[in-house]
């Protein structure tokens, strides 16, 4: 194993790059590709959902499954890692640039798993790896990596959102395909520059006799579970968002050629702020910063319910000021989270249950939201009637502030106490 002082002076730059590339086969994917198969094939809005959350599901067993295994068998994390790089990008290839050799549906539902099941893995390890890099930076190391790897993090997204309208403006003829083509392009590049990361992963200090045993520290520990708790109900409002914002745009705004640059103001707002709010924490403290993200994203998001056709402008500032606000979220909770992983030596297993009470919003958002929207009359590229519409930006603006009502509530009274701080006054 490398040494500490080897292992810090090693360029964080592969870090930021290989989040972009997990990045832009998350979120971004819940965006485009329930649309594209509703345009292009004329799949139903309820069938996607409960595609969806059959897939989500599946996250049941699976996540803290790819956990366990990421934890069991440390030394061959980069064997594991080129090979789950290389499932992704051939899924990408699959949904987006392939036409479905059968039903659409069903083509859709495989090319899924296997992407979001190469996701998760991926998303673990690069997140279970992160703390024994971290803790080899010293003081203030996981909020120091935390600001590279989620501005890393909203780079990718940001490109993965705004591209495929972008590649349709500089006249691609199949826009997703090229899309897809360049994902599976970062996606060799950034698996090439983490090569040297992995030889850090550190065996754990006993062999864990059962999945079981391994999760135990995470699940039996008070902090771990609040801020797993807290994990599952702020990822809701994103979740909520992601699945609606093209119908919201397309639909109430009607403005579905500035879809792209609403994406891109939104998640390039919380990557230019990603470094503020590190440094707000480092002085502040966690809780206190957090608080103030989350009112931000209430305050800033919530008067989307009045906008109606052509409010581009006001929803612009909106894209900006929630998007500002979800900095926060991607740089602290997981460093919090991180931290309290490293102190209980159960970084993989961990991680691998974030990962799933993280998609378990975007599971419970697709089997609820489609499925509803259709029930109370609206349909995808037609118009729609002044109440669909109304149940649009319920769904959209409504529930999500809502929902960051309660997650605010859940950290107010959160106890993190022993957990040590990652700077800053005490929270």
């Amino acid at each position: 194993m490398p040494s500490a002082s080897a292992i810090t002076g090693r360029s964080l730059i592969p870090w930021p790059l290989f989040a972009a590339m997990i990045a832009a086969a998350g979120l971004p994917i819940y965006i485009h590709a329930p649309k594209f198969f509703v345009d292009e094939y004329g799949v139903s809005l309820a069938a996607l959902g409960g595609v969806l959350a059959l897939l989500r599901l599946i996250d049941v067993v699976q996540d803290p499954a790819l956990g366990w295994l990421a934890q069991r068998f440390p030394a061959q994390r980069g064997a594991m890692v080129t090979g789950a790089a290389a499932l992704m990008a051939a899924a990408m290839l699959g949904l987006f640039a392939a036409p479905p050799p059968f039903a659409p549906l069903a083509w859709f539902a495989i090319t899924l798993t296997v992407l979001f099941s190469a996701y998760s893995f991926l998303t673990i390890v690069f997140y279970a790896q992160g703390v024994a890099r971290a803790e080899a930076l010293g003081s203030g190391g996981h909020v120091r990596l935390a600001g590279w790897r989620e501005t890393g993090s909203l780079i990718g997204v940001c490109i993965a959102a705004t591209a495929p309208t972008l590649l349709l403006a500089m006249g691609f003829a199949s826009p997703f395909a090229a899309f897809a083509i360049g994902f599976a392009g970062l996606a060799l590049v950034a698996t090439v520059a983490m090569r040297g990361e992995w030889a850090a992963a550190r065996a754990p200090s006993t062999l864990q006799p059962s999945i079981a045993a391994m999760f135990r520290p995470a699940l039996r520990d008070p902090i771990a579970r609040n801020l797993l708790i807290l994990a599952l109900v702020n990822a809701a409002p994103v979740a909520v968002t992601s699945t609606l914002f093209l119908f919201f745009v397309e639909s109430r705004l009607e403005l579905p050629a500035l879809a792209g640059v609403y994406l891109l103001a939104f998640f390039l707002a919380a990557a230019l702020t990603a470094p503020l709010w590190s440094r707000l924490a480092a002085r502040y403290g966690e809780r206190r910063v957090l608080l103030a993200g989350m009112v931000l994203s209430i305050v800033s998001f919530l008067w989307a319910i009045t906008l109606g056709a052509g409010d581009g402008a006001a929803f612009a500032v909106i894209c900006l000021g929630s998007g500002a606000a979800l900095g926060a979220d991607m740089v602290l909770l997981p460093a919090l989270f991180a931290r309290r992983m490293a102190d209980l030596g159960s970084e993989a297993a961990g991680f691998g249950l974030w990962s799933f009470v993280s998609k378990l919003s975007l599971a419970l958002a697709a089997a609820t939201l489609l499925p509803a929207l259709q029930w109370a009359g609206f349909t995808p590229n037609i118009a729609n009637s002044d109440t669909a519409l109304w149940a649009l930006s319920l769904a959209y603006a409504g529930l999500p502030c809502a929902l960051k009502l309660i997650a605010l509530a859940l950290l107010a009274r959160m106890s993190l106490s022993p957990l040590s701080q990652l700077g800053g006054s005490p929270a």
